[in-house]
């Protein structure tokens, strides 16, 4: 088996190294990369964890013969993020990577350059997108008829950590996991059958709150339910992105010790928590043929009635050699049901400015876009996110 990891100089791929570790009738592991600076640093590191890894600048040759590939590119890198974090606070919303003005502007110039990586990839390959926003890149892979799952961690996080609160092993507890990317609620939390989630609710973060909808929110939800709060926040705080790159460069220095052959602690603060553990088991579940279940983002297919089918959702799903099928589960209420539908809305929106650009397309995703909402908003933000990334996007310049 070949997988092929593109943005493989990330500082978070000896993450999914650690994983691949575990797989068996594993053949080669390649990170393409176009930065051979970041591949001199991550590659050598890698293939001390994992003998079977090799790096490359070409994409093709990359590409060639893979059985999975996983897509965790960043357009821009850091720099484009913490411009997404930080131009949408000018006009007093969220300035977030993956939702409201800085989740579009990811979208726009991340669209085009994952679609021209599938197309090179071939037609019996699978594709993990790890890619955010995850909903809109999944979309535009399954809409340009590819073999595409996206994959989030925020499922397999609230698991972990629902386990540990029960004191049962993370296998053991099934949650009722819904919504799209980023936009989620557990329902409840299975052990034996039995919904366990009640009886650790106190020990949640505000169980006043998640008393009075029933579920568990996931964090993203605090960007809709406590907007004004991290605005204000965010406004006297460093930029996640900033946190970020100031790791990153101490995880590059720590790499490139010929000694270090083992991920460093440091790791766990650079974000994505159990990425490694959920692409591996997804990945074992496409090839194996076992049907086990995992939190995935797959086509709506009739799942939630109040979608069209062509959406993208993010539920369990049983994953078998054929893909994801959607697990049954109960009505979804109005509390969920009308938030998930105008954010769906959004994304179909952002997918065909993504597609198609131009300015009226960009506005119109955000005006839709339940953190905007609103003529001047919408205006003021498509300005501010077009002047930001000119240089992403040929139709804007």
């Amino acid at each position: 088996m070949k997988i092929s990891v593109v943005g493989g100089g990330s500082t978070y791929t000896p993450e999914l190294i650690d994983g691949f570790g575990r797989f068996n009738g594993l053949d080669e592991v390649v990170l393409i990369d176009p930065s051979h600076e970041r591949l001199s640093v991550v590659g050598p590191f890698a293939k001390r964890m994992l003998p079977a890894v090799s790096w490359t600048t070409d994409l093709d040759e990359g590409l060639d013969g893979a059985d999975v590939v996983v897509i965790q590119l960043r357009v821009g890198g850091q720099g484009a993020r913490i411009s997404d974090e930080t131009f949408p606070l000018e006009c007093g919303c969220v300035g977030q990577e993956t939702t409201g003005a800085g989740g579009l502007a990811k979208a726009l110039r991340t669209v085009p350059v994952v679609l021209d990586v599938a197309s090179r990839v071939g037609n019996d390959a699978w594709i993990i997108d790890f890619t955010n926003p995850v909903g809109i890149v999944t979309r535009a892979l399954l809409d340009a008829g590819h073999r595409a799952i996206g994959l989030c961690n925020v499922a397999i996080g609230f698991q972990r950590r629902f386990a540990a609160l029960l004191g049962v092993e993370p296998g053991e507890v099934l949650l009722d996991h819904i919504g799209l990317n980023h936009l989620t609620w557990e329902r409840a939390a299975y052990v034996d059958g039995m919904d366990r989630l009640p009886s650790i609710v106190d020990r949640l973060d505000d169980p006043e709150m998640v008393r009075r909808l029933g579920c568990v929110p996931s964090y993203y939800l605090r960007y809709f339910y406590e907007h004004d709060k991290v605005v204000a926040q965010q406004r006297v705080s460093p930029t996640r992105g900033e946190q970020v790159a100031a790791i990153e460069a101490q995880l590059l220095e720590m790499y490139s010790d010929r000694a270090l052959t083992e991920k460093p602690a440091l790791l766990g603060q650079r974000g994505g928590a159990f990425y490694s553990e959920a692409a591996v088991g997804l990945i074992s579940s496409l090839l194996a043929d076992d049907d086990a279940i995992h939190a995935v983002n797959l086509r709506n297919h009739g799942h939630f009635p109040f979608l069209p089918d062509e959406a993208v959702i993010e539920v369990n799903a049983a994953v078998g050699a054929d893909g994801p099928t959607a697990l049954p589960g109960a009505p979804v209420g109005p509390m969920q049901s009308g938030l998930i539908a105008s954010v769906a809305a959004y994304e179909e929106l952002a997918l065909d400015a993504a597609l198609r650009g131009g300015r009226d397309r960009v506005y119109r995703a955000l005006l839709a876009h339940p953190l905007v909402g609103q003529h001047d908003l919408a205006d003021g933000l498509t300005d501010r996110l077009l002047a930001a990334n000119s240089a992403y996007l040929a139709w804007a310049r």
